[in-house]
């Protein structure tokens, strides 16, 4: 059975997934290492194919979605060397997504946030709300009409830790992740727990106040990204979990675009 490529090459990381029809047979994902090369890549994806029994021969086409434009003829020569396919790019003219983009400049929107909104729409209907957590957090809009409506961007919790530790001299630098406390008794401590509970009541004053506008009151709110399932269960307004949405979205724009 023939197969589908998906990539979405991120600021931190590049996620693959590998999909049989509708099945997604397998997912790794590498590290977004600004000066890797494309030798270097196509070794790592060979390790891959093998690791996980793919026959090369059976990948029908590679779609990617990119925020890293550098990184994109790394992927294709890496690509070509690995399995003899060019990947395909949302966003370049052949691509085409079945969605409307109300954005004012609609080349300004990541292609990983319209494949969020392409497979939120497909699974979800219309109107939905993606909030994608990862090195930022984004949230995608999809209108009751069905259009990419717009959306916000916030820096990620790591992000932000990353920048205060950087920004003021005697703060360290710790990790994210979930505190029980709310006041808490050591530095790194103190920063773990405001970083958490301000991202948690951020990120939900944010849904409260997008299910107040008009025609948003019962929009879905789907979580994802590779931090989302660290943080939802404390997220009020969560109506599913779907870490792997973006590659989702890409399956069905490759659908298309590989006929």
């Amino acid at each position: 059975m023939t197969c589908l490529l998906v990539v979405d090459i991120g600021n931190t990381q590049t996620v693959f997934g590998l999909y049989r029809g509708t099945g997604l047979t397998c997912h790794w994902r590498l590290s977004s290492e600004p000066n890797k090369t494309a030798d270097e890549l196509s070794l790592q994806l060979n390790g891959m194919f093998t690791q996980n029994g793919i026959d090369v021969s059976d990948i029908h086409g590679i779609l990617a979605a990119s925020v890293v434009p550098h990184l994109d003829a790394v992927l294709t020569r890496a690509c070509q060397l690995a399995c003899n396919k060019t990947p395909a790019f949302v966003g370049s003219a052949d691509v085409k997504t079945g969605m409307a983009v109300d954005y004012k400049n609609p080349r300004e929107v990541g292609s990983d946030r319209i494949a969020n909104a392409v497979a939120a729409r497909e699974h979800f209907g219309s109107p939905v709300i993606v909030m994608d957590c990862g090195t930022a957090t984004t949230f995608d809009i999809v209108s009751p009409v069905g259009h990419y409506a717009g959306g916000l961007i916030v820096p990620g919790m790591e992000v932000a830790l990353s920048a205060l530790s950087e920004r003021a001299a005697k703060l360290p630098e710790v990790t994210s992740g979930r505190l029980d406390i709310l006041i808490a008794r050591d530095t790194a401590s103190s920063m773990q727990a405001g970083s958490y509970w301000s991202t948690v009541d951020g990120l939900t004053g944010i849904i409260r106040r997008l299910h107040s506008l008009p025609g948003f009151e019962h929009a879905p709110v789907v979580a994802s990204g590779g931090l989302a399932e660290e943080i939802i269960a404390d997220i009020e307004g969560i109506s599913a979990c779907r870490p792997d949405l973006t590659l989702e979205g890409l399956r069905l724009l490759a659908t298309q675009h590989f006929v």
